[in-house]
């Protein structure tokens, strides 16, 4: 097995690939394509060829499908279990029809259903790291946070984490239980966690960041020219930073990025993830093709000089609006 570099992800005790493989693209949710049609067998060839590549470090979520993601990823893993690092979430709430309701359940109760199913579908008796997807606003996030760590006792679960939360949660949940990370859309183009002062809570804290679209859903690889490059139910249509006047400043500033690369000889992509990794976070870049997981592995080890970081700095400074990141509704879902 290829190695690259790895890193602790928070202090207690994890240590995972400079650079994770989201899998949310690799099924669909609720009989939507996230990113374009998906070749399970191809997903699979990915997802063993990131293992050559010492990319061992899997991030799934029950919501995907539903079900239907994890289940693809006990395919892929089968026989070959201790050899990877499995992060699966819970809270989008899914009924015993395997549907998702669209509510959110943090409820202790519902943990264990989660947790349980979900060991069921990744045909495991352990899941490396355990995320709540998104804040229940009717449960007390320390009654959601008791329950998790009920199930690290149990060695059902080895690592907590929380995905889209704000630091007054962060803090809440962190005294019942040390949490080991915090998932939030992270990338040139979304610097959120930045401006809120959430990357400082962590860093205090000693709790690791885990970036997903580190390359802005696709914008950054550079492959994106116009709206219509997406197929007709590719959910990014709905996003704002993909329409109207953001689309077309996005590109004026993708123009800059892709300048940096080439000048570097790398792609956009390898350049965006390697940006991530030198401010000490993980990247997860979703992709369900061998190719790019090959080319987005090798960007742990590409090394940005100072003026390279400043440059990207310069092109892309904190504050700058890239467009929202999800709909009207979706953005009701963080907790901030």
């Amino acid at each position: 097995m290829n190695t690259i570099p790895t890193v602790n992800l928070g202090s207690e005790g994890l240590v995972v690939p400079a650079v994770g493989l989201g899998c949310m693209g690799m099924t669909q949710i609720a009989g939507a394509d996230i990113y374009g049609k998906a070749n399970e067998a191809e997903a699979i060839a990915t997802i063993h060829r990131s293992l050559e590549l010492g990319g061992n470090f899997l991030d799934t979520a029950d919501l995907y499908g539903p079900l239907h993601n994890e289940r693809l990823i006990a395919k892929a893993i089968k026989g070959q279990r201790s050899q990877y690092i499995i992060a699966t979430k819970f809270g989008f709430e899914i009924d015993d029809n395997e549907q998702l309701t669209w509510q959110f359940n943090g409820k202790p109760a519902y943990v264990r259903k989660a947790v349980e199913r979900s060991l069921t579908n990744l045909g495991t008796d352990y899941i490396d790291l355990y995320y709540l997807h998104r804040l229940d606003p009717n449960t007390p996030i320390e009654e959601t946070v008791g329950a998790m760590a009920d199930l690290v006792k149990e060695g059902k679960i080895g690592y907590i984490g929380l995905s889209e939360v704000s630091s007054a949660t962060i803090r809440k949940a962190h005294r019942v239980h040390p949490l080991t990370a915090v998932q939030t859309e992270y990338s040139l183009f979304e610097r959120g966690v930045e401006e809120a002062g959430i990357l400082e809570t962590l860093r205090e804290l000693g709790i690791g960041f885990i970036a997903y679209s580190p390359l802005g859903r696709g914008f950054l690889s550079g492959d994106i020219k116009r709206p219509d490059d997406f197929a007709a139910d590719d959910f990014r249509r709905s996003i704002p930073r993909f329409q109207g006047d953001a689309f077309n400043k996005n590109i004026e500033l993708l123009d800059e990025i892709t300048r940096l690369s080439s000048e570097k000889q790398v792609t956009p992509s390898q350049l965006a993830i390697a940006w991530v990794i030198a401010k000490g976070l993980v990247p997860i870049p979703g992709t369900k093709r061998v190719t790019y997981v090959e080319q987005n592995l090798a960007a742990a080890s590409l090394a940005l000089t100072t003026s390279e970081l400043e440059r990207l700095e310069a092109i892309v400074p904190l504050g700058t609006s890239t467009g929202d990141r999800y709909d009207a509704a979706g953005m009701t879902w963080i907790d901030q």
